[in-house]
């Protein structure tokens, strides 16, 4: 299954799903220094800069899109404008790309922040506008080993034709999914970090400190990208 990386930071999302068997189709993400990054990992995929001027179609079709909007303006730790904040308001970004691309599954990453009433409404109302339901957890990167907290509200969406009864394809739910993941065969075991913040997994000497806030911890997106595969078979 194909991917597109949106706010792809350093590629945690991108290392993570092709450590569970998906390929990296395109990638868009407006840092130089990132882009840099991934420049380097990712030689062959083509990426995107500036996420508002892109001419969705124009961009080839991908099964899942993926992406941490920017979370500056949901977090707790900053002045809270909301999702239509300078920043985080690249969320209607998103959806402008949900729209054009109609993926058949879509993963979402941001702060426990975005679950406040009126912007996790305002995330699962545009989904829904769009024709797709969802279902999320808030997994802490400690849920898989890592020796920090981290955070984080996972999203995973899909057409709302695709589920069963809301039942996640018949499948267990994600939370009931995370439970086991950690002991069987497709859990990747994070390395001890070298530098004090660096999100597990990511390879050590990626440079700048500020680069690792642009990412994601890549067990996690690996976990859930084995959840849509054992959906898939269930179709």
């Amino acid at each position: 299954m194909k991917v597109g990386s949106l706010f792809a930071g350093i590629g945690g999302f991108d290392l993570g799903l092709e450590r569970a068997g998906f390929e990296i189709a395109w990638q868009v993400e407006i840092d130089p220094y990132c882009q840099r990054v991934l420049a380097k990992h990712w030689p062959n995929v083509p990426r995107y800069g500036d996420i508002r001027a892109i001419d969705w179609a124009t961009v080839p079709a991908v099964d899942v899109l993926c992406g941490g909007f920017p979370c500056q303006d949901l977090s707790f730790a900053g002045k809270r404008a909301g999702i239509d904040g300078e920043r985080s308001g690249l969320w209607s970004e998103y959806v402008r790309a949900i729209r054009a691309l109609r993926p058949r599954y879509i993963i979402v990453e941001n702060v426990p922040g975005l679950l406040t009433n009126e912007y996790m409404g305002r995330v699962l109302g545009d989904l829904a506008a769009c024709g797709y339901d969802a279902e999320w957890e808030n997994i802490p990167a400690s849920t898989l080993g890592a020796p920090h907290r981290r955070e984080r509200v996972w999203l995973t969406s899909y057409p709302n034709q695709i589920g069963r009864d809301g039942a996640s394809f018949g499948l267990p739910s994600l939370r009931q999914f995370i439970g086991g993941i950690a002991q069987s065969e497709w859990f990747s075991e994070p390395p001890e970090p070298v530098v004090l913040g660096v999100d597990d997994g990511v390879p050590d000497g990626v440079g700048q400190r500020g680069a690792y806030g642009n990412t994601v911890v890549p067990q996690i997106p690996e976990m859930i990208g084995h959840w849509i595969l054992a959906a898939e078979k269930q179709q």
